[in-house]
């Protein structure tokens, strides 16, 4: 064992939590924990509202890491065989998904016909050697029983030098488990000393946020010297690795003073005999990185972002090369009464950088104490010094591949205060370092500088995904009062009321969940099958431009998302936003999400309850499909890849809706009303009339649903469904004679040419027919209006009215456009003046049913068309509404 160097340097306190003692200083930097919070902080919105870009989750490789499961492809297990569950074989994983896992049977070779998925949780799986010890049987699948004649020696080769998978991660309290859930607290690992890479101390974990770990000396109960680190941090070893390597295990020299020799010796015991009953599993070291060799050499010099305060970079020395690993750095102090402080690094230290490094990249350098001259010059100071500056050739530059720019946001240790973790901005970018402003903290602390390999920072969500304290910015943008379950503008929201305070010691406090549960709260991915049919409320065109998966990740965190995105992608996002408010089951275990859909420049938010473990994730995804009378498949943790087994292909919007719809309009859901907030009512504007003003008639056919209510107050502006606006909207209980239909046309028949006034149908269903008698249908020719007694009065003079000729307007159908299919209709639109928006009814599975319910507000909606185009397209949809009264109505 090699000796330590007998004046040990001062150790740094940037890696540990500061004593209470220095109140001035917590005070300082944690002002922010003395402000009450008026409001949670929320990233989206805040984003959204600063116009703000996340840094890309890519960019921080170790939380990628930690969200890895144990498994590791090429792991070999004994699997039963599905033809015969009393049999094994042995499998090879071929790769992970969180607790599920692909497998291939061993003889399969590079054949990936075989391969399946099994759950960890679920599925039969024993580390190889099970089969052998419990007198099981190993037989070949039926498939490949006859590829080789001499199966043991197959087995033989096939498993020499391969790993198994662990056994207590196939069985026991830590099946399935990630790697970062397999640290608890009191686990116990050793740390090696900050100054000294030969001594090691043990520590137990007294937290484990997402692989952050809070640890503990073993000896001290207190956590005034506590010591956060990142599991894969190279300090960190298993317990026994000091001695395994000869090195020494005591107390760090700032810390041995605490406790006398022997107490320090029977606190390490009782940990080993603790860590002896529960021992922490070996995987959880598998991703450590392997250390290589550096060339650097006793007195060359360097510059590095300073260790106690990372505020500002200076000039260091290398004042001991310990071996090819390791080598120690201290900090350039020319005064006479200079205390070193000086560091342990290795070739890929974050921080550590060349000479000259700071002039290429335009950032001032820090002059060393003591250093006589205004200007500091590298020149000068290393002949002043008679040193040598360390060869670029030694510093990696595997940082280059960081997706991290100016002003993106993310999140940060305070590095004064390593328990908080703090919203953050990038102000600027310098090759391997970037500049943060933490939020939260008063604004003189200056900017603090970090390497983009640190374990310090974390993606946008991070402390939300771990159920962590979060500082936020001093003066958050998002709103002061939560609203939660409305569904309706933000501006046209009533003031709020003063909201009555409840007592604290009423309010019993709430359990939070870190989701790390062997993987019950994590998904694989949940596939949007885009060929799937979409229902009346979803745009088809914005659901085939959607990604294809989301996933895998925490249950709530890709339901949010996938719910998000079929929002934005509905016709109306406020409707489908109301319809999932009532999306629950009793035996569900959810967790509340607030959820915004924008809408014609208005907002909506609304409270949605998703459910939070894997298993029920199926029943919910499908709940939600029938509750938006899609496909159960729209969106399913299976993929579609062919048809889907609904045969939902065969369907139309409007056949679909029939037959698995509600069968009557869509109103606001009973369960729905209850949750939203009282508005005032208003009188609904009177529209303009385009062609001539709408007016109320008798005879007409219905292309409402069955079912629908027809004289309702309701505001349907922002409710009512494409497919669903036969009925006139916004109509009253009381008739109103401004409301007349958008054309007129004329109908050839025997009769003298008339110009005749069209509406759209409120009364008679399509499927039934007209249930008029002949006289009513011959009325039916004329402009009609009702006055308040629903007398019939003759057309007025004034009443503006659009002819057209008999030639244009004429319009013979070969088949029942009620028969139509998408393609029927494609075609018809393709004949006409309007074939550049063929593709749009090709897109949006518009048939003949749906084709006679388009309006021209429904029209300029839905189809998002101006008006003259909208005028010219609903002008050949009424040519067919009157070919269709004048041939098939009856």
């Amino acid at each position: 064992m090699q000796s330590r160097p007998q004046d040990r340097p001062l150790a740094l306190s940037a890696g540990k939590s500061h004593s209470p003692t220095n109140g001035r200083e917590e005070r300082v930097y944690s002002d922010a924990d003395s402000m009450e919070e008026e409001a949670d902080f929320n990233w989206e919105e805040y984003l959204e509202e600063t116009g703000a870009t996340a840094a890309p989750h890519t960019a921080f490789k170790h939380v990628d890491i930690s969200l890895q499961t144990s498994f590791q492809p090429g792991m070999k297990l004994e699997v039963a065989n599905k033809s015969r569950p009393d049999t094994y074989w042995v499998a090879t994983i071929v790769t992970t998904c969180s607790q599920l896992l692909l497998l291939r049977f061993s003889g399969y070779g590079d054949d990936r016909k075989a391969d399946f998925w099994c759950d960890v949780m679920t599925a039969e799986l024993h580390p190889v050697g099970w089969c052998t010890q419990n007198n099981k049987t190993l037989q070949p699948p039926e498939a490949i029983k006859d590829k080789y004649s001499d199966w043991t020696d197959f087995l033989i080769q096939d498993l020499t030098g391969s790993r198994t998978a662990p056994a207590n991660l196939l069985e026991g309290p830590l099946r399935g488990k990630n790697t970062v859930d397999l640290i608890v607290e009191g686990s116990v690992m050793e740390v090696r000393d900050l100054t000294d890479p030969y001594l090691y101390w043990a520590a137990r974990v007294a937290q484990n946020i997402g692989g952050r770990l809070r640890l503990r000396h073993v000896g001290l109960q207190d956590d005034a010297h506590d010591t956060w680190l990142f599991y894969l941090d190279v300090r960190l070893r298993p317990l026994g690795w000091a001695q395994e390597n000869r090195l020494s295990l005591e107390p760090p020299a700032e810390l041995r003073g605490l406790k006398s020799a022997l107490e320090w010796q029977e606190a390490l015991e009782a940990a080993r005999s603790e860590a002896q009953q529960n021992p922490l599993p070996l995987e959880v070291f598998k991703d450590h990185a392997d250390l290589t060799k550096h060339s650097f050499r006793t007195g060359m010099k360097l510059e590095m972002v300073s260790p106690s305060e990372p505020f500002h970079i200076c000039p260091v020395s290398v004042t001991q090369v310990y071996n090819e690993h390791y080598f120690q750095v201290t900090v350039d102090d020319l005064t006479p009464e200079a205390t070193p402080l000086s560091l342990v690094c290795h070739s890929e230290s974050p921080g550590i950088l060349p000479v000259q490094w700071c002039l290429k990249n335009g950032i001032g350098l820090e002059r060393p104490m003591g250093y006589q001259s205004q200007d500091f010059d590298w020149a000068d100071y290393l002949k002043q010094s008679g040193t040598e500056a360390v060869p670029d050739a030694c510093f990696p530059d595997a940082w280059q591949s960081r997706g991290f720019a100016k002003d993106m946001w993310l999140e940060a240790v305070n590095p004064v205060r390593p328990t908080e973790v703090c919203v953050a901005q990038i102000t600027q970018v310098r090759g391997r370092l970037l500049w943060l402003r933490l939020e939260g903290l008063p604004k003189s602390v200056p900017e603090c500088i970090v390497d983009v390999e640190s374990m310090d920072i974390f993606p946008v969500g991070w402390c939300e995904t771990n159920a962590y304290l979060l500082t936020p910015p001093l003066k958050p943008v998002c709103q002061q009062q939560k609203k939660i379950a409305v569904v309706q503008p933000e501006k046209q929201l009533a003031p709020p009321q003063p909201v009555e305070t409840i007592p604290l010691d009423l309010c019993e406090p709430v359990a939070m969940d870190t989701g790390s549960a062997n993987g019950r709260y994590c998904c694989s991915k949940i596939y949007v099958n885009q060929r799937c049919f979409s229902g009346p409320y979803l745009n088809k065109g914005r659901i085939a431009e959607l990604p294809q998966a989301v996933g895998p990740g925490k249950c709530t965190l890709v339901l949010k998302e996938v719910l998000s995105m079929l929002i934005n992608a509905a016709y109306k996002p406020g409707r489908v936003l109301r319809e999932l408010q009532d999306v629950e089951e009793q035996h569900w275990d959810c967790h509340e999400e607030t959820l915004k859909a924008k809408y014609k420049g208005k907002t909506y938010r609304s409270s949605i309850r998703i459910v939070r473990l894997a298993e029920q994730i199926p029943d919910f995804c499908r709940k939600v499909c029938v509750k938006l009378q899609c496909c159960p498949n729209l969106f399913s943790p299976v993929q579609v890849t062919d048809q889907c087994p609904e045969n939902c292909s065969m369907q139309t919007k409007t056949k679909y809706t029939y037959y698995y719809g509600k069968k009557k309009k869509l109103s606001k859901p009973f369960g729905g009303e209850e949750s939203l907030e009282a508005k005032p009512t208003r009188r609904r504007k009177k529209r303009k009339a385009i062609f001539v003003q709408k007016k109320r008639r008798s005879s007409a056919v219905d292309y409402t649903p069955a079912g629908s209510p027809q004289d309702s107050d309701e505001d349907e502006d922002e409710d009512d469904l494409m497919l669903q606006s036969g009925s006139e909207e916004g109509t009253s209980s009381e008739p109103r004679e401004d409301h007349i239909d958008t054309s007129s046309v004329e109908v050839a028949n025997s009769r003298p040419r008339r110009t005749v006034t069209l509406r759209r149908a409120t009364h008679t269903g399509i499927a039934s027919g007209s249930r008029e008698g002949p006289e009513s249908r011959r009325r039916s020719t004329r402009s009609l209006s009702y006055n308040q007694g629903n007398k019939y009065h003759p057309p007025k003079r004034q009443e503006m009215q659009v002819e057209c000729s008999e030639a244009e307007c004429r319009l013979v159908l070969e088949r029942n456009p009620l028969e139509w299919s998408v393609e029927d209709v494609v075609t018809f639109i393709t004949s006409t003046d309007c074939a550049a928006l063929a593709n749009i009814f090709q897109e949006q599975d518009i048939d003949g049913q749906a084709l006679l319910l388009l309006t021209l507000p429904t029209v300029q909606e839905c189809m998002e068309l101006k008006l003259g185009p909208a005028i010219k397209l609903c002008h050949q949809i009424e040519r067919v509404k009157v070919a269709f009264y004048a041939q098939y109505a009856n």
